[in-house]
């Protein structure tokens, strides 16, 4: 796929920053293709910028299997195979279960609130069909939490994580999530266990919410491969 020449840049970013989400951007809503060939030259022309912080960029995003790098041969955009479904969301469900533990003490009343706004404005945007919204308010709830959670480490290896699922989704179903109903109710179990300050109930709850759909992306990934 061509690389775009219209994006609208991002501001007050170094040229290193500006190259690295730009291209982490690229890859997970599939513009850059899995397997695709690139090169820095393209890619800073394309960006604006310089050949060093586009390479600087994709050392980072290498770092984080977004990106293959053989030096003095070529540079290519990972493959997704339906296996990287049972490698992600695990560790994925585990960091989330966590954040939901470190965040049950710590959440305000503010905060549950706006939980409690999240899902139901999910439940109205999959009732009216709008995936895409629903999608989007489902990783605005799980985000809320994590950031409550008060754990950078949680909070950086999760996004990563996250957005690995999210390039999947992406790339095979040309959306950012394939959002059920199951997953509200799963949300307001959630929020009961916030409420009931149970921790450890809230954190059993979220793991089950992300590990009910592997078994499924990992089933639609096998079956387009072949």
């Amino acid at each position: 796929m061509p690389i775009p020449k219209n994006y609208t840049p991002q501001v007050r970013l170094s040229a290193k920053e500006k190259a690295f989400h730009q291209l982490q951007r690229w890859i997970v809503d599939g513009t850059l293709e899995p397997g695709e060939k690139v090169t820095d030259t393209d890619l800073a022309e394309a960006l604006g910028v310089s050949r060093t912080p586009v390479r600087e960029a994709l050392q980072l995003l290498e770092s984080q299997g977004f990106v293959e790098m053989k030096p003095g041969k070529e540079t290519k955009i990972t493959l997704i195979h339906p296996d990287d479904a049972l490698a992600v969301y695990p560790p994925l469900a585990h960091l989330q279960a966590l954040a939901a533990e470190l965040a049950a003490p710590l959440l305000t009343e503010e905060e549950i609130a706006e939980l409690k706004k999240l899902v139901a404005q999910y439940e109205a945007a999959f009732k009216e069909e709008r995936y895409h919204d629903a999608a989007e308010l489902d990783e605005q709830f799980h985000h809320l939490i994590t950031e409550a959670a008060k754990n950078p480490y949680v909070l950086q290896f999760s996004a990563v994580l996250q957005l690995h699922v999210r390039r999947m989704k992406y790339v095979f179903f040309n959306r950012p999530a394939a959002p059920k109903m199951q997953s509200a109710a799963e949300h307001w179990e959630i929020i009961a266990a916030f409420e009931n300050n149970d921790p450890k109930l809230a954190a059993e709850v979220m793991k089950k919410n992300w590990l009910r759909p592997m078994e499924d992306i990992h089933k639609i990934l096998k079956d387009r491969e072949q």
